[in-house]
């Protein structure tokens, strides 16, 4: 199956297009000037070079495909440069799904992230945008949801060597985010990791399930862990053992609100607001239905954190 892949050179991309080769589908891909060196294996993939926001490349991306696979994501908006949650989560994915329905490409998969809501962050409510735009379209549509995705990163950016690198390698303690003014509950958000490879391999079997049309998949991983029980797992992964303390969100979210448009700062307003929802799931169905054993997150899985 020829593939139109859009945000194959990320950290999810990268593992969806090794995840399609493997399989035998053909990724055509759709590249910024400049990410040429960021494609997995450039000689067995058609890379187009071009814009999500130029629909000339948009269409010869998708022309003469079997299926459409919309990938492209950012947790932190650049506007002076373009890089927006309406430009690259909604207004590229809504070009992509018009540019599938005059082309003639009813295969149509969205990226899109568990715990999405119209009236959430930026992140999240683009991203519900996205997908409510999806479902009212002709095409043959299914929508992934993940939670937390982990795994070897391969030079991209990946939550948890990031977490490491920006929090866990500091010579202070690790701040157990909590609301209000008292800290019964530092710390006991929680998420569902799920490693990239499920991620990656669940796409791609989609894509040749015809029952998986027309449905919407939360995707998390065997169980949830507290933010406690993840820095613990990262650290030790790490090689690290971190002290932790107690830390009010409403400061550190007002230094966010100031300092988060500057990629120095670790973290946004909104990524603090995601972080304290929390974001779990159970996906024990779904890794049934398509037949994949899902990956624990585990020290021995978290290896890729181990100091070189």
């Amino acid at each position: 199956m020829k593939v139109a892949l859009f945000g194959g050179t990320g950290f999810v991309g990268t593992y969806i297009t090794e995840e399609l080769l493997n399989n035998n589908h053909d990724p055509v891909l759709l590249v910024r000037p400049g990410s040429e060196n960021k494609v997995y294996l450039p000689d067995k993939c058609h890379v187009n070079i071009g814009d999500i926001t130029d629909f000339e490349s948009i269409e010869q991306t998708i022309n003469n495909t079997d299926a459409v696979i919309y990938n492209i994501g950012i947790i932190r908006q650049f506007p002076k440069k373009g890089i927006t949650f309406e430009a690259m989560h909604f207004e590229g994915a809504r070009h992509c799904m018009e540019a599938a329905e005059r082309l003639g490409v009813k295969r149509f998969i969205l990226m899109s992230a568990n715990g999405v809501k119209y009236d959430g962050t930026g992140y999240q409510s683009t991203k519900f945008l996205a997908e409510q735009y999806l479902k009212n379209t002709e095409l043959e549509w299914t929508i992934f949801r993940p939670s937390l995705i982990f795994g070897e990163p391969k030079g991209r950016q990946e939550f948890c060597s990031q977490l490491r690198d920006d929090m866990l390698s500091l010579p202070l303690p690790a701040p157990l985010f909590y609301e209000g003014l008292i800290p019964r509950n530092a710390g006991q958000f929680a998420m569902s990791p799920i490693h990239i490879k499920d991620v990656a391999e669940l796409f791609v079997k989609a894509l040749d399930i015809k029952k998986t049309i027309g449905k919407t998949y939360e995707l998390g991983g065997p169980r949830p862990y507290t933010w406690i029980e993840l820095i613990d797992l990262i650290s030790a992964a790490s090689g690290k053992k971190k002290w932790k303390i107690p830390a009010p969100a409403l400061p550190i979210k007002l230094a966010a609100s100031l300092l988060g448009r500057f990629p120095s700062f670790p973290i946004t307003k909104d990524q603090l607001t995601m972080l304290l929802e929390g974001n779990t799931c159970d996906s024990t169905g779904t890794f049934k239905y398509f037949e994949v054993v899902p990956t624990t997150f585990s020290i021995k899985n978290l290896g890729y954190l181990a100091p070189k």
